[in-house]
Parts: structure tokens; sequence; C-alpha cells
């Protein structure tokens, strides 16, 4: 089990992680986070069930993982520097997951195998790709969730996500690009693209992953793709990752950005975010304080954010937000 004070990255020190650390302050907020539980987690069937409004699709597809108590932990430069309940328990990560995913298609841009511009179907053979629609689908629209595609995978049909109604910026007929919806079928479509392209036989049933080791994939990011002094993904993809939607300015490749303070209007505008179950699991990676926060189960991630970034002063130079 990793503690407080010890570094993840000891090849990569980028000074001392305790600087510009108000350390009281750090763990009256780590503590007041570890008190704000999500309640009903221990029994996620019935948790799920209440969140779900669609009534025709309700069954699950795949295995569930019952929560815990709050956990998680903050990294600065590479070192704990707090800790809370359980970082080392396994957790569903939620719709963190499409963050990972959006990271995972780093080797395949890196090697050439995936153009964020290209149409999909030049790459992978499947039928969803084939008709006239389908074949105007790009790699950036299935990532940055402005493909439009309109279908069913895995029994579930697009139109059963309502998460798509409620902030999406959609509307009836259009090209792929021209709006933006939350769909968590078109990310299985994403997913099962990725899958095809990288050589897998199966698809699986989202991310299942501990607090800690949520932030050593913030942490990667953060070094620009490098982990230990090797590199493992290009800067070039994290910047992608990172780069504004053209039709939903405060949405990346899948991961959401802080920039204009529309995600956390009360949190640093240099902070970007991989966030699930309403922020219930969150991956935040501020590089204008060389910090990474990873929190699963609790409430309110906003104030925790909020409470840490006011811990942690900005790096000389950075605007810090």
């Amino acid at each position: 089990m990793t503690g407080v004070g010890e570094r993840l990255e000891r090849q990569n020190a980028a000074g001392d992680p305790w600087t510009g650390v108000n350390t009281d302050a750090l763990a009256r907020a780590t503590r007041e986070q570890s008190e704000r539980a999500v309640r009903g987690v221990a029994d996620m069937e019935t948790y799920l069930a209440a969140q779900v409004s669609d009534t025709s699709h309700r069954e699950v597809v795949g295995p569930l993982l019952d929560g815990g108590a709050p956990s998680g932990v903050a990294l600065r430069r590479g070192a704990v520097i707090a800790s809370w309940g359980d970082p080392a328990r396994v957790e569903m990560a939620f719709s963190a997951t499409k963050s990972v995913l959006a990271l995972t298609a780093g080797p395949a841009y890196d090697d050439g195998l995936l153009r964020l511009d290209e149409p999909v179907h030049r790459s992978v053979d499947l039928p969803q790709f084939a008709d006239s629609y389908g074949r105007a689908i790009t790699w950036r629209h299935l990532l940055d969730q402005t493909s439009r595609w309109e279908g069913e995978l895995w029994s579930k049909p697009t139109s059963v996500d309502a998460q798509s109604t409620r902030e999406g910026t959609e509307s009836p007929g259009g090209a792929p690009g021209e709006g933006w919806a939350y769909n968590d079928v078109r990310v299985n479509l994403a997913a099962l693209a990725l899958t095809v392209l990288l050589g897998g036989a199966h698809w699986g049933g989202g991310l299942w992953i501990n607090a800690l080791d949520l932030a050593r994939i913030g942490q990667l990011c953060l070094r620009g793709g490098s982990w230990e002094g090797r590199r493992v993904v290009s800067r070039r993809w994290i910047e992608e990752l990172w780069t504004p939607c053209r039709v939903k300015p405060n949405y990346g490749l899948s991961w959401w950005l802080n920039d204009d303070r529309t995600v956390w209007p009360d949190d640093p505008s240099t902070g970007r975010c991989a966030r699930g179950n309403g922020g219930a699991h969150l991956l935040w990676v501020d590089p204008a304080r060389d910090l990474v926060i990873s929190s699963r189960w609790g409430a309110r991630p906003e104030a925790l954010l909020q409470a840490v970034s006011a811990a942690v002063t900005p790096n000389a130079g950075s605007a810090g937000g």
C-alpha cells in the first residue's frame, strides 16, 4: 500500500511535493470528503435501479460491483500528499471509463493505425459503419461524442440513454460532427471499433479500478504520456484528449475541460477530468498545480476540488485558475 509522502514516479521527480501546500487545509479537505458518503452504494443493483429513468431497458449487461465508503488520493509532483478511506479498494469507474478508453486509443494513433479525422470504416470492418451515414463517422466523432449515430448495440438502442437529451446539442437530422450528446451506447460503439482495430476478441463491462491506480493514469496524462522516463503514449495524443470539441467546448476526446468553468464553476479553470456517476467517481488533473486527485464514492466532489486546489499554490508562471 502506497503511503502519504511516497512517490509513484521515482525516476521522474519534479521537486518537493510539499512546497506551496497548506497541509492543515489539505487534511481538513480530505477528512471532510471522507465523511461525505454517497448513500446506497453497498447494494449496487438497487442503487442503479433507482437512478435509471428508462423502464424499457433496465437490465444490466455484465457484472456489478457493490460500492464502498469514500476513498481517494491526491498527488503532487508525483507523490502522494493525501489519502483517505481505502484507496486500494477496487470500484466500478462508471463514466470515468470513457476518458480511459480515449487514452487507450493513443498507441493506435501513435502507430498510425488511427487517424482522428479519417472515417472509421477505412480501418475497421463493422456493419455500423457500412451505410452512407456510418461511412461519414470519423474516429474523432466517436471519441468526442459527436457521431450522432443511431442504432442498437448489445440489445441497447441509442435512444434509451436519457443523458443524450439532458445537455446535448443535437437536433434531428444533420451530419456527424454537427451536434454533441453524452450517449453510452455510442461510447460502446467506440469501444467496439477500438477492439476490432487493436485485434481484440470480445467486449468488456467497463473499468474496475482502485483510486490509487486511477491516480496513476492521471499522473501519466499530467506527464504528457511518459511514466518513469519511458514514453507510453505521445504528448500529442494527450494534447488531443484535452483539445476542446468544436460543438462542445468544455469536452475534449472524452475528457471534461474546465477552461470556461462550466464543468465545475468554483474550481480551477486549469483542470481536466474524467468523471462518472455525477462525479462520485472522479479523476482530476491540474497541470498548473502539478496536481492529481482521484476520488471514489464521495458526494460533492466540487467541494473537494475547491478545497484541495486552494491548499496547493499554482506553479510559478502558471495562470492557476
